[in-house]
């Protein structure tokens, strides 16, 4: 029984990881259906309105036959630019619902699938693994990499890889020093970013200010400032007092706040602004998958013991030892010393525990044929982890409660 329950397959918590498998697509499609949305009302209202003036004018003898055929003409082809730019969001959304059915049998197949034991198990395993490295590669600027690797194993509807390509070309933008990109990012997302009460867009065009008035452009700046700055005075007050106080201060300026303001680190700043901004907007995880699934992994395998002084030989020159522990391994042991050791409330011990003098714990018989193997006289004891000998008349019987 407690083999069956120790390899029993629990799919609910799989899928803690696996969130964003969904939420993105389903942020994706109400995205698209928003443009669309968008595009249908702009150019309804400007149809309505050029066919009720065309009407009234062409009633009225304002316009002559062939002005108001004109005028229809437009109206027409008005229509048929809506109708194009309608197919490309449909073969969008067309995209979304397949990938969206591919990610739904990619998790039904682990429902699946009744135990850990299981072959299939460990092919749904690997597929899942080459999703977080493709998401890995695609968070870290890896695109060309990401592509090859989901196009080689065929996973491709289960990784977004135009999401993180489109963000990785705006943040390299910012970078380089460019607010354009990001500006007609945030124009396009402007309807989703004000419900999330973005400060994006505001700290762009107070960058766009704060360049104006390093190349002493300071008309232009004015300029800038009160045609998009000043509008945001109700929940900006401090940056817009700060900003206006720019303007008497040169770049050279050693006076906090306005050193930092003409700092080019600034845009290192807006650049990861951009992208918590993006993995907000979408439900994305701010840290890589790939990191959150190797915590929660060396913290499940990681004890006390694992990085104290008597750690294994492979990771700690002063032990003598050898352990199978892959968390004492000289890969994983750095790696994993800032993270918790998880609470375990099972615990597997010998039938015969013994404690020694120095407090460890051990099974009185394999204890005492591994003092035989190494060669000790009878009635000695070698304590494996730490090398110290003691007399078998020290150990002590131990009893759990």
């Amino acid at each position: 029984m407690a083999e069956l329950t120790s390899t029993k397959l629990n799919p609910e918590s799989h899928l803690l990881l696996d969130q964003p498998l969904l939420r993105l697509p389903a942020e994706l499609s109400r995205k698209n259906f928003k443009l669309a949305a968008l595009h249908v009302e702009h150019d309804k209202k400007l149809l309505l309105g050029a066919l009720k003036t065309t009407a009234n004018e062409s009633l009225s003898g304002k316009k002559s036959p062939s002005e108001t055929l004109d005028s229809l003409d437009n109206m027409i082809n008005r229509m048929k630019n809506l109708k194009r730019k309608m197919a490309v969001f449909h073969e969008e959304e067309k995209t979304i619902h397949r990938q969206t059915r591919k990610r739904l049998e990619h998790l039904h197949d682990l429902h699946q699938i009744p135990s850990l034991a299981d072959v299939k198990y460990d092919e749904w395993s690997r597929i899942r693994l080459d999703r977080l490295m493709v998401d890995y590669l695609l968070r870290n600027g890896y695109a060309e990499s990401a592509m090859a690797l989901a196009k080689e194993k065929g996973i491709e509807d289960l990784v977004d890889l135009n999401v993180f390509v489109q963000c990785h070309k705006v943040e390299e933008s910012l970078r380089r020093q460019s607010t354009q990109e990001c500006l007609a990012w945030c124009s396009e997302h402007r309807e989703l970013t004000r419900k999330t009460k973005s400060t994006l867009e505001f700290e762009l065009r107070l960058q766009q200010y704060i360049e104006l008035r390093r190349n002493s452009r300071l008309l232009e700046a004015r300029q800038h400032a009160q045609r998009y700055i000043s509008s945001n005075a109700e929940t900006n007050t401090p940056e817009i007092r700060r900003a206006a106080a720019l303007l008497a201060y040169s770049p050279e300026t050693r006076v906090e706040p306005y050193r930092t303001m003409y700092s080019k680190s600034r845009w290192n700043s807006l650049a990861d602004l951009f992208v918590k901004t993006h993995h907000e907007l979408f439900s994305l995880p701010g840290r890589p998958l790939m990191h959150i699934a190797l915590s929660a992994g060396l913290s499940a395998l990681k004890t006390p013991s694992c990085h104290s002084k008597y750690a294994s030989s492979s990771s700690n020159a002063s032990s003598t030892t050898t352990t199978v522990c892959p968390i004492c391994s000289t890969e994983l042991n750095e790696l994993a010393r800032n993270l918790r050791h998880v609470q375990h409330n099972k615990s597997s011990v010998e039938h015969d525990p013994i404690v020694l003098p120095n407090g460890r714990v051990y099974g009185r018989e394999r204890l005492l044929e591994m003092s035989s193997k190494v060669g000790l006289a009878d009635g000695k004891v070698k304590d494996p982890t730490t090398s110290d000998v003691f007399d078998a008349s020290q150990m002590r019987k131990v009893f759990f409660s």
